[in-house]
């Protein structure tokens, strides 16, 4: 009790010091928690990824069609049991920072090869009858106040000219991690003006989707598939849906990797923060060390003084900026565009990491303040001044 009540009074003399050092520790988690929740948000998509679907996709790049007369001829495999198609639409809605996902869909399939997206029956059977209709997902109905019969006005950039889109539908997503922060419209209604805009473009689509019976057979499927339009005009490279969205993410991985990589040397940082506190405190009591030396204080009592100051100031400073850190992410969640980041919340392996590096940085250090005061010999430490 008494080595106890020594730890809190040691922390306090230097009230200052010990503000300011907890201050460093709270930014720094603070920081920790915002970069990696930015991380695992960046790959909450491929971790959301079905384990029964396939993409085919144009074997170059993701960027490049496929003409829709594939789609038949994907049908024939045996061992699919859904097909459908997609295209990125692109375009601008107000301005381009208004950024969510916009895509031209097969209407009549998009929703049995993706059952995460909730729609009721009524909105969908609308949806399919209306070629000029669209779908959006329940958090850009929210972040722009859409509402069924509203019309959408898009500014065309991949495909030029004014677009009008009435919703017919809004919805819900499955599971928290399902995208609820993407425009689906017909993908007829785009190929019918490209026939009058653009000929040339007529008759392609984005990627097949489909929707598999054994997801045991995704290699054999995958196989099939690009050997149907092997040496064709527009070869295919069909992969699971985990490695399709992996190559989307990819695209932006040096980005990531150096966030991820900035999120630990944080956890540096905090360790120096903490540990210029501890060797200052440490060299000033050495005296006192060598008076504790010869008042019969031995080397656990002086490892559990030096220790226990560190490690009350470190979970001070981590519990102070965690607990910060969920306000913080939730301001960046309602401030930040939906269709950056769908799902922006605070992991539990968030919390678990900085809960770690505060008990870690707390114990790395403490360990030369110790070995100081363990090594310092009483006349030497008598001798000592400052």
């Amino acid at each position: 009790m008494r080595v106890l009540k020594l730890i809190f009074k040691n922390a306090q003399r230097h009230k200052l010091r010990t503000f300011l050092t907890v201050l460093g520790i709270s930014i720094a988690v603070i920081a920790f928690g915002l970069l990696r929740t930015v991380v695992t948000a960046w790959n909450v998509g491929v971790e959301a990824s079905a384990v029964n679907r396939l993409v085919t996709r144009q074997a170059v790049s993701f960027i490049f069609p496929l003409p829709y007369s594939y789609r038949d001829k994907i049908l024939r495999i045996d061992g699919i049991e859904k097909l459908s198609f997609m295209n990125w639409f692109g375009g601008v809605y107000k301005d381009k920072n208004q950024f969510f996902a916009r895509m031209a869909v097969d209407a009549e399939t998009l929703f049995d090869v993706y059952p995460e997206f909730l729609l009721s029956k009524q909105e969908k059977e609308t949806f399919i009858k209306e070629r000029n209709s669209c779908v959006v997902g329940r958090d850009i109905a929210r972040q722009y106040n859409f509402k069924i019969g509203d019309v959408i006005t898009l500014e065309g950039d991949i495909y030029p000219g004014r677009w009008d889109f009435v919703v017919r539908g809004i919805y819900q997503p499955r599971d928290k991690t399902t995208d609820a922060t993407q425009m689906f419209f017909h993908w007829q209604y785009l190929d019918e003006k490209m026939r009058t805009d653009a000929p040339i473009r007529q008759g392609e689509v984005g990627w097949y989707v489909m929707k598999i019976k054994d997801p045991g057979q995704a290699a054999k499927i995958s196989a099939q598939v690009d050997a149907l339009f092997k040496n064709s005009r527009a070869e295919t490279k069909t992969e699971t849906e985990r490695a399709f969205t992996q190559g989307f993410v990819a695209a932006t991985s040096s980005i990531i990797t150096a966030m991820n990589v900035m999120s630990f040397v944080i956890i540096g940082i905090i360790l120096l923060v903490l540990g210029n506190t501890m060797i200052m405190a440490a060299r000033e009591r050495t005296r006192e060390y060598a008076v504790f030396k010869t008042l019969g204080f031995n080397a656990k009592h002086l490892t559990g003084l030096i220790f226990g100051e560190s490690l009350l100031i470190s979970a001070l400073g981590g519990g102070v900026g965690l607990l910060l850190t969920f306000p913080i992410v939730s301001f960046f969640e309602q401030n930040i565009p939906k269709g950056f980041f769908p799902v922006f919340q605070i992991e539990p392996v968030t919390i678990i990491l900085a809960v770690s590096s505060a008990i870690l940085v707390g114990i790395l250090a403490s360990i030369f303040p110790i070995q100081r005061a363990l090594t310092t010999k009483i006349v030497d430490g008598f001798r000592h001044v400052g």
